[in-house]
């Protein structure tokens, strides 16, 4: 999955010790996979930093949500459970509450934000505040919290995404033909597989291997 990070400079190595305390899902580094929402974010941090801001590019491995190394909390979207949490890491402005490598769900922006200070306030109960939710436009964002959880981000180079969408294209292609599936099981099936997850992670060289070798390796995850 395609995600991005908007800063007042491009992120030429992640540090986590940069991220700041009491936010939505602790501190850790946060992207999104809704680039114009990375764009605001840029926009934003550029405007204080004096800079135009800029948007990185990464590429995080979807087999984290099976690996048993990390811990992953994922939300789906706003409700209570993702309330609770967002609170509690809103509570403790200088420690970390939880011991999730990742977590991701919807954004508290500007607007929601002020809403959890009326909750707080006593002004609005909780079940006041989920119902103005209900009809809230869809947002994305992701906390990586643990320098574990980095390997999961691979920074994206034009040059080798080009070379990677050749051979994806080719590999996806023999699908149709030699299984005889569909175009869409293909796609479906090729960019959800493990083999794609190394393809795209330069520090795996597999992409210098031969179509005829990658397309062995596809074929041992049927």
């Amino acid at each position: 999955m395609r995600v991005y990070h908007g800063s007042s400079l491009h992120i030429d190595e992640i540090d986590l010790s940069k991220g700041r305390w009491g936010r939505d899902f602790g501190r850790g580094f946060y992207v999104t996979n809704i680039r114009s929402q990375a764009e605001v974010w840029a926009a934003r941090k550029g405007q204080e930093a004096g800079t135009s801001g800029v948007v990185t590019e990464y590429d995080f491995m979807e087999y984290a949500y099976e690996d048993d190394q990390l811990k992953v909390l994922r939300f789906d979207s706003y409700n209570e459970d993702w309330f609770d949490f967002i609170i509690l890491n809103r509570s403790a402005p200088r420690n970390q509450v939880h011991d999730y490598d990742i977590v991701e769900g919807p954004v508290a922006d500007d607007q929601i934000s002020t809403r959890i200070f009326l909750y707080q306030s006593g002004i609005l109960t909780k079940q006041e505040f989920l119902d103005e939710l209900r009809f809230k436009k869809p947002t994305h964002q992701m906390c990586f919290c643990s320098v574990l959880s980095l390997q999961m981000l691979v920074p994206v180079d034009t040059k080798f995404d080009a070379e990677i969408m050749l051979i994806s294209d080719s590999l996806i292609a023999q699908l149709i033909k030699k299984e005889q599936w569909s175009d869409m099981k293909a796609v479906n099936f090729f960019y959800s597989s493990y083999l794609y997850s190394l393809l795209i992670n330069p520090s795996t060289e597999y992409y210098k291997k031969t179509i005829d070798d990658l397309y062995e390796l596809l074929l041992r995850e049927l």
